[in-house]
């Protein structure tokens, strides 16, 4: 089962990674791809984001009015609870609630002192309609304010009745009154009376303020386009509506208990109106802004269009583009697949221009230069196959020469000693000292096979060297060798410090006529480098020159002009045999002389 199912995988791997088709359908699916779903993703989670950020502002927003409307209705009530508590604590109401029969008060002419302080209260703010008092255990009324409103009566039929706290704290409640004949509605603060004697309620002083004053404060308040604010009190009662019909009825919010008890917050009922509410402990009111979610979603609904076609634009903006770019990329890539098949066909001479520095321009640049190379590899086989009969021909004609070339090197060696015994027997002792260092010179050659020597050694072949060249040149040139004990048994690359010293002669001493002095010293760069300098004091080189010769020294493989024997074949040969960190430095200023620095590895003592 597994040997079946592992073909049919493959299969469909294959399938829906495209491997069969072509470059520019790859392009196209996968760029789409690797574009759409980042976008998509990005737009939903900036949706998403963007609808909870403004219902949190919403909620901000309406619990920010809410606050402000309560505070201005605290500030309000507070100041008609301090006027309630100067009429209770009048000395006439005190008079008053004394007074245990109607006989008692008609008798002693009260009510006519209550009436006119009930006035002068009345009078003191424009806002107040009317002031009730009742007094339950005689049955007296009296309803001051403007005239024409009708006595309170039943009182205990009302709603809000036995809400009223019994030990004096006022509450506030929306009702109608009569007057004129018609019911209007009023906010009132009632409180109970309390008796002096028994400390018992005794009555009620009902406040009413005028509606309009904080149904105009209510109105004012703007949440969305459909939205309003409601007061409900402690128990779920309409305290403000819209709709002047709906006051002291019962609310019908569905989370009526979360909405009376809690302090505040924001919620979604079940119509789909979100609410904002916050309670007054002062007022004992729950003060909320309804709206519609529909409203509330409108902007979050415009800023979903917004993302919508700005994903749709960008998408087909980067499909736009990135068609143009696959073309012009597949037409490139044809083209190099087109000059690959000229080639296979033996087309050598076909090239392909080089629009861009990019991988395919890279690659194009390559398959020229592979084109160029290969044409080259075919015709170098070609003339060697031509050229190996004529090789074959001359090879023993050219042994030959070779054999008739070779010299000896002890005949030499011997013959420069029969000249150094000749000229002793004719005391010519300079061409027998001539000779002697020239046989010990072509000894050392002959002897030494090895790859590096003491520095002691190459000194012996410079100071050799040097004696000859004094013959040739005597008073023109001198030279000093200041080598310390330490440095002497070093290892230095063989045959290094004999070119650079002649390199001196032949460029420092020949074509000057005045004196040059050549200096041989060595000394301690570093823990592990030493530093063997030899500097004269001939014409310099040129700073071109000297450039060029610096530029030379630094490429990895030598030209066919640096093959000889000289500076730049002493540099190659010690960082070939001690590394690149080693070989020739080379400092000369025109005029005054030159200095060469051999840099090699320091041995421990």
């Amino acid at each position: 089962m597994k040997a079946v199912s592992r073909p049919i995988l493959r299969k469909l791997f294959r399938l829906l990674l495209l491997n069969d088709q072509s470059l520019a359908i790859k392009l196209f699916v996968f760029s789409a791809l690797f574009i759409m779903i980042p976008m998509l993703v990005v737009g939903a989670i900036s949706y998403q984001r963007s609808a909870n950020v403004m219902e949190k502002e919403a909620q901000q927003y309406s619990l920010q009015i809410i606050e402000q409307v309560k505070a201005h209705i605290e500030y309000y009530v507070n100041d008609l609870e301090i006027l309630m508590l100067k009429m209770v604590n009048h000395p006439d109401m005190i008079r008053f609630l004394h007074m245990q029969t109607q006989e008692e008060v008609q008798q002693s002419g009260i009510r006519a002192e209550i009436q006119q302080m009930l006035q002068n209260a009345s009078y003191s703010r424009s806002d107040i309609t009317a002031i009730t008092i009742t007094l339950d255990n005689i049955q007296t009324v009296d309803t001051i304010g403007v005239n024409g409103i009708e006595p309170v009566s039943e009182l205990s039929d009302e709603y809000w009745y036995k809400s009223v706290p019994v030990n004096g704290d006022p509450i506030l409640i929306s009702r109608f009154v009569k007057y004129a004949d018609r019911p209007e509605p009023v906010l009132s603060i009632v409180r109970r009376l309390v008796s002096p004697f028994t400390l018992e309620p005794i009555g009620m002083l009902i406040l009413d303020v005028n509606y309009k004053r904080f149904q105009e404060l209510a109105e004012k308040v703007t949440v969305g386009e459909d939205g309003s604010m409601i007061i409900l009190d402690r128990e779920g009662h309409y305290v403000y509506h819209p709709d002047l019909n709906m006051l002291g009825e019962m609310a019908d919010f569905d989370q009526l208990d979360t909405l009376v008890h809690q302090q505040s917050g924001s919620l979604l009922t079940d119509q789909k109106d979100f609410v904002s509410y916050s309670h007054s402990f002062f007022l004992g009111w729950t003060l909320l802004t309804t709206r519609p979610y529909s409203d509330l979603m409108g902007g979050i609904s415009y800023i979903g269009k917004t993302i919508f076609w700005t994903t749709a634009v960008a998408l087909l903006t980067a499909y736009v583009l990135g068609a143009v770019f696959a073309s012009g990329l597949i037409r490139r890539i044809r083209n190099l697949h087109s000059l690959m098949k000229r080639v296979q066909m033996g087309e050598f001479s076909s090239r392909l221009a080089v629009e861009s520095q990019d991988e395919i321009g890279m690659l194009t640049h390559g398959f020229n230069e592979m084109v160029v190379r290969l044409k080259e590899l075919l015709d170098e086989v070609y003339f060697s196959r031509l050229k190996e009969t004529e090789l074959s021909l001359n090879q023993k004609e050219i042994e030959l020469k070779m054999l008739q070339s070779q010299i000896n090197p002890h005949f030499l060696y011997n013959s420069l000693e029969t000249i150094r015994g000749m000229a002793l027997e004719r005391d010519m002792d300079h061409i027998a000292d001539m000779a002697f260092s020239l046989a010990k010179l072509l000894r050392f050659n002959i002897k030494e096979t090895s790859k590096t020597v003491p520095l002691q050694s190459e000194i012996s072949v410079c100071e050799l060297y040097m004696r000859i060249q004094k013959y040739r040149f005597e008073e023109k040139v001198e030279y000093e060798i200041d080598i310390p004990d330490w440095a002497l048994t070093q290892p230095i690359v063989r045959f290094s410090l004999q070119p650079i010293v002649e390199n001196c002669v032949i460029h420092g001493i020949e074509p000057s006529a005045d004196k040059t002095v050549i200096h041989i010293t060595a000394s301690r760069e570093a823990d592990d480098v030493f530093v063997v300098r030899i500097s004269d004091t001939g014409p310099g080189i040129e700073t071109e020159r000297l450039e060029e010769i610096r530029r030379e020294m630094s490429r990895k493989e030598a030209r066919a002009a640096s093959e000889r024997i000289g500076v730049l074949n002493v540099h190659r040969r010690i960082q070939y045999l001690c590394g690149e960190q080693y070989g020739i430095r080379l400092h000369s200023i025109p005029g005054t002389g030159t200095t060469v620095d051999i840099r090699l590895p320091l041995q421990p003592a």
